[in-house]
């Protein structure tokens, strides 16, 4: 006999603000909680110290949890020059010391100049990263030092937002992977100076932004139906795809797992794209071919199917 899940079936998307000093997994549990949710997956780990934007995904959002990792992100960090911690953050413990010559800001944006674009990183030992099956900052606790290929990353703008004797603010709008922390490290190191992070706040991540925010607290305040409404439609994360119209004999092959001959609007072949029944969204598929689809992420819609 099958294990009944406990809580509530509930869909959609939450953007939380995720307060400091909570791990993006303890916020996420937290508010599965408070929702009594069945299901649910964040979409990218934000660090402890960090706050901001992290999309929650609740039931049956959590299937396209995938296409918010991959989306670009923007960050607003401050940047403390001449300490270097092994974190690269605050939370960690100061190794190098050096003094800070004099800047202006025409002095940190030639250095910022390159680092815009696209540009390598070293992922941090402080990082989430496996090696032989375990998180890299494991090993870091241990003492142990393990060599890390450098990844290509995009920085598609930095701006310079303040400067002062100690530091800067930036507001950095980048790729998946990129590490802001290792960011401002490279920046501290061309500098001359050595540098580590004392606050990074994430403002945007695919589609959405830090307008929609809603604190835990907030949420805490609210009776059940305010909560929900705070949720957002399961396919919000996915308006950079585009969208295709079923009918209902051409859906119910695709909710059973068979191909279909629709509309495909012109898409090339092996696009992905949303699709709809009567506004009602279904889940994604694939274009095979000029006018027809398959199946590749769908719904649990077993009453559409039956129809």
């Amino acid at each position: 006999m099958a294990r009944r899940r406990r809580g509530t079936p509930i869909d959609g998307v939450l953007l939380l603000d995720k307060a400091p000093g909570v791990s993006s997994n303890r916020a996420l549990q937290q508010v599965r909680r408070l929702y009594d949710a069945q299901k649910a997956g964040h979409t990218g780990t934000l660090d402890p110290m960090a706050t901001g934007l992290l999309p929650v995904c609740f039931g049956e959002a959590t299937k396209f949890s995938a296409y918010l990792l991959d989306a670009d992100k923007t960050y607003r960090t401050w940047v403390r020059l001449g300490e270097v911690t092994d974190t690269g953050d605050a939370e960690g413990t100061v190794i190098e010391h050096h003094s800070v010559p004099a800047l202006d800001e025409r002095d940190i944006e030639a250095v910022l100049a390159g680092f815009r674009g696209e540009i390598e990183q070293v992922p941090p030992m402080y990082s989430a990263l496996k090696h032989q099956g375990r998180p890299l900052y494991e090993l870091a606790r241990e003492g142990k030092h393990v060599e890390r290929a450098a990844r290509r990353v995009t920085v598609y703008d930095m701006r310079l937002l303040s400067c002062e004797a100690e530091g800067f603010e930036l507001e950095v709008r980048c790729s998946k992977g990129t590490y802001i922390r290792t960011l401002a490290e490279d920046i501290g190191h061309a500098l001359g100076c050595g540098a580590h992070i004392t606050s990074l706040r994430r403002l945007r991540s695919g589609p959405f932004e830090a307008d929609a925010m809603h604190a835990f607290s907030a949420l805490e305040d609210l009776d059940a139906a305010s909560r929900e409404a705070r949720l957002l439609p399961v396919d919000t994360m996915l308006t950079h795809l585009p969208s295709l119209e079923v009918a209902a004999s051409a859906s119910r092959r695709l909710l059973h797992g068979q191909r279909a001959q629709i509309d495909t609007a012109g898409l090339a072949a092996q696009s992905t794209a949303r699709l709809y029944r009567d506004t009602a969204f279904l889940g994604l598929v694939t274009v095979t071919e000029c006018g027809e689809v398959a199946p590749r992420r769908l719904l649990n819609t077993a009453s559409l199917a039956s129809e």
